[in-house]
């Protein structure tokens, strides 16, 4: 979908966390509830050690995302993959610093493929491996996590994102965080500069596409939490 550049917060939840034997339902439910992205974790069981979604996968859940469907690959190698995941639908590719030798040219290649470039950092890659890459990529997506699984606790990556929020300027780049995000560690993270909150376990907890109304009062309290950084700020 045509995607316009704004910092307001945006609640992204990782479909990682949902009901595998129900998805499009999944994602209609977590967008009636006020989702703005649905983030996708495709994982490679080398990169990182689990295993989830290839293309035709991601193809399917295209057909129920009517937001933006944000594809995070955790593979290695990245680039024989683009024009695959491109094919899918995806309006937003990550891939990460660490995943080969020539990230610039990755985001070049998904780019000419027609989305939106992201560029992931592990927790132990400083801010600095992407100075070079900002004009590039239209995300930085800080892990907050060791990547690979789910509900995993938050590590504290505030100083890595307020460097990145100096590094990128007035460039139209979202700083989006990966991993143990909730009410609690959202204004954390928000006050320091990021502005999409990918939640997995957060947002589904306690729901199903039955009781929808849940994931709602799970979105609507990490978007609440958030909210009130930024009004502090």
């Amino acid at each position: 979908m045509p995607m316009t550049f704004d910092r307001s917060v945006k609640i992204a939840p990782s479909i990682l966390s949902a009901d595998f034997a129900n998805f499009g339902a999944e994602i209609r439910a977590i967008e009636g509830q006020g989702a703005d992205w649905v983030h996708v974790d495709v994982m490679d069981g080398h990169f990182v050690p689990n295993l989830t979604f290839g293309p035709p996968a991601v193809k399917a859940f295209r057909r129920h995302v009517k937001t933006v469907m944000d594809v995070h690959l955790m593979i290695a190698p990245v680039d024989p993959f683009i024009e695959a995941y491109a094919e899918a639908g995806a309006d937003i590719l990550t891939a990460h610093v660490e995943a080969g030798p020539h990230i610039h040219r990755t985001l070049q290649a998904i780019r000419g493929a027609g989305m939106k470039a992201g560029v992931a950092l592990n927790p132990g890659t400083p801010a600095e491996a992407v100075a070079h890459l900002l004009d590039l990529a239209g995300l930085v997506c800080v892990m907050t996590v060791n990547p690979g699984f789910g509900g995993q606790t938050f590590i504290d990556m505030t100083a890595k994102i307020r460097t990145l929020r100096a590094m990128i300027g007035d460039r139209p780049v979202h700083i989006e965080v990966d991993g143990g995000v909730d009410p609690a560690t959202a204004p954390v993270v928000v006050d320091a500069g990021a502005d999409v909150l990918v939640a997995g376990s957060a947002v589904f907890r306690g729901g199903s596409v039955d009781k929808a109304e849940i994931y709602g009062q799970n979105i609507r309290a990490i978007r609440g939490a958030a909210t009130a950084a930024t009004n502090a700020a």
